[in-house]
C-alpha cells in the first residue's frame, strides 16, 4: 500500500513497482523500483497530467526535495510529478559493494549490471507509466544522463510521451566512448584555464598540493588513498554553476602547520573525501562508460586511454616545468577502483564491464528523424560534462526538437535556474517561445 505524507505545500506518496531484470525475459527474475509522487497541497485531489523526472548520473537516485525546491515548484503548478529512482539507485534495488555479492562473483555481477543502461530504464518507465497513469502518456524531464534516457524514450516508446524535456543531456547518437573523451579533455582544459584566470592564486596552491601528494602517501579518514590523479579529479566541480568557487575555497584551506611541518588540513581532507568517494553512487563508476557502448567494441577504460593523448594533464610533467597543474573531471579511471574503499571490492567486475562487447544500440536515428513528440532541450554552451557539438548534432537529427542554447548556466542549470529553465522548455514545446 502506498503511504502519503506532507511537507510544506506538497503531498508526497511513496510507490513501489516490480519490473523484470531483463525485459527480454519478462517471466524471469524481477527487481523492485521506488518512486516518490509529489503534488501541490492545494491540488492533491485534482486530475493533473503527470511529469516523470529522470535524474542525471548514471547511478544517482532522484532528488530528495524539501517542499518546492529548484524546478519542482514550477512543475507543481500544472503537473503531478513522479521522482523515479532508476534501477540500481536510491531505493530501487541498489547496486553497490554490499549488495552485488548477492549476485555471485564478478562475472555474474557484470552480467547483472549490463541491464542497468538507458534502454532498460526506459522499459521500466513504460511499465511504471501504465500503473501510475492508467496508460495515459506523460511528460518526461531528463537531466544529463536522464536526457540520454529521454532520447532513448523517443527512439523506442514515443507513444508514452506527451512531451520530452531535456536539460544538458543530448547524447551523441553514434559516438564511441573514445570520441566522447577525445572531445571532453579540451573542454576540461578550458574550464581549468578559466578557473585559474578567476583565481590566479590557485595555480601555486594546486601545484603545492600536487607536489605534496607526489612525495607522500596520503590516506583520507575514510580510507581513500589520495593520489595526485585523485586530487586532479576534483576538477569535476568545474562543470557546476558554483564549482569554480567551491574548488577555490577547498584549495585555500589545504595546508596547516604542524610539529612535523605542513600537512593537509583535516578540513581539506574531510571535504575532499566527500567529493571523491563513490560510496553513495558506485553505479556511476561501474557503468559510466557503458552508457556509450553501442557496438562490438569494448569501452576498455576509454577516459584513461584517451588521457594519454593529452600529456598536458600529466601532473609530474607539469611540476617539472612552470606551467599550471590541470584538473580533470567527468571521467572514470581504473585506479579509482584501487583508491576508493567503496569501489575496491568491485574492481574485477568493473574490468569485465570495460571489456564487454556487443552492447545493443540505444538510439534509432530513423525513428528520431520521424519524431512527432513535442521536444525541447537546454544546451549549455561549453558544457563540461556533455559535448555541445555532439548535442547540437543530435538536436538536428531529432525532428521537431527545439533547442535553447545558453551560457547563462552550467551543466546543473536545472538546479541553479530550475523554474526558468523548465518554464522555457515547456514554452518551446508549446510554441510559446
Amino acid at each position: 500500500m502506498s503511504a502519503s505524507y506532507r511537507q510544506p505545500g506538497v503531498v508526497l506518496t511513496d510507490h513501489r513497482f516490480t519490473v523484470p531484470l531483463d525485459h527480454a525475459d519478462p517471466a524471469g527474475e524481477t527487481i523492485e523500483l521506488y518512486a516518490r509522487e509529489v503534488v501541490a497541497g492545494d491540488k492533491a485531489h485534482q486530475e493533473l497530467p503527470w511529469l516523470l523526472y529522470l535524474q542525471g548520473g548514471p547511478g544517482f537516485g532522484a532528488n530528495r526535495f524539501v517542499g518546492r525546491q529548484a524546478w519542482l515548484g514550477r512543475a507543481l503548478k500544472e503537473f503531478r510529478v513522479l521522482l523515479l529512482d532508476q534501477r540500481g539507485t536510491g531505493h530501487s534495488t541498489p547496486a553497490n559493494r554490499q549488495t552485488l555479492p548477492l549476485r555471485g562473483g564478478p562475472a555474474a555481477q557484470a552480467d547483472y549490471l549490463a541491464h542497468f543502461r538507458a534502454d532498460a530504464i526506459v522499459r521500466d518507465c513504460e511499465l511504471v507509466r501504465r500503473e501510475v497513469t492508467g496508460g495515459a502518456p506523460w511528460t518526461v524531464l531528463g537531466q544529463s544522463f536522464g536526457g540520454f534516457c529521454t532520447v532513448n524514450y523517443l527512439s523506442t516508446a514515443p507513444e508514452g510521451l506527451t512531451a520530452a524535456l531535456i536539460t544538458g543531456g543530448l547524447p551523441s547518437l553514434d559516438a564511441h566512448a573514445d570520441d566522447v573523451y577525445r572531445a571532453a579533455y579540451p573542454r576540461i582544459e578550458r574550464k581549468v584555464t578559466a578557473h585559474y584566470a578567476r583565481y590566479p592564486q590557485d595555480v601555486e596552491r594546486a601545484r603545492r598540493i600536487a607536489d605534496h601528494l607526489l612525495n607522500r602517501d596520503v590516506v583520507l579518514p575514510n580510507g581513500y588513498r589520495l593520489t595526485v590523479e585523485a586530487f586532479q579529479s576534483l576538477g569535476v566541480l568545474l562543470g557546476g554553476s558554483e564549482g569554480s568557487h567551491r574548488l577555490h575555497f577547498l584549495l585555500e584551506e589545504a595546508f596547516v602547520r604542524t610539529p612535523h611541518g605542513p600537512e593537509l588540513s583535516d578540513a581539506f581532507q574531510e571535504e575532499a573525501q566527500a567529493l571523491l568517494s563513490y560510496a553513495g553512487h558506485p553505479l556511476y563508476a561501474l557503468v559510466h562508460e557503458a552508457i556509450y557502448g553501442q557496438d562490438e567494441r569494448p569501452t576498455a577504460w576509454a577516459a584513461e586511454r584517451v588521457r594519454a593523448e593529452f600529456p598536458q594533464f600529466d601532473a609530474a610533467k607539469a611540476l617539472a616545468g612552470d606551467g599550471p597543474l590541470l584538473f580533470t573531471g567527468e571521467c572514470v579511471h581504473p585506479w579509482m577502483f584501487e583508491t576508493d574503499p567503496a569501489l575496491r571490492p568491485l574492481r574485477e567486475t568493473a574490468e569485465l564491464l570495460a571489456a564487454r562487447t556487443g552492447w545493443p544500440r540505444l538510439y534509432d536515428p530513423a525513428r528520431l528523424a520521424a519524431n512527432e513528440v513535442p521536444a525541447a532541450a537546454a544546451v549549455y554552451h561549453d558544457d563540461m560534462y556533455v559535448d555541445t557539438a555532439h548535442s547540437l548534432e543530435t538536436a538536428r537529427a531529432i525532428r521537431g526538437l527545439r533547442t535553447w542554447v545558453t551560457d547563462e548556466f552550467e551543466h546543473d542549470g536545472v538546479r541553479a535556474g530550475g523554474p526558468r529553465v523548465l518554464d522555457r522548455l515547456l514554452a518551446l514545446t508549446r510554441d510559446e517561445a
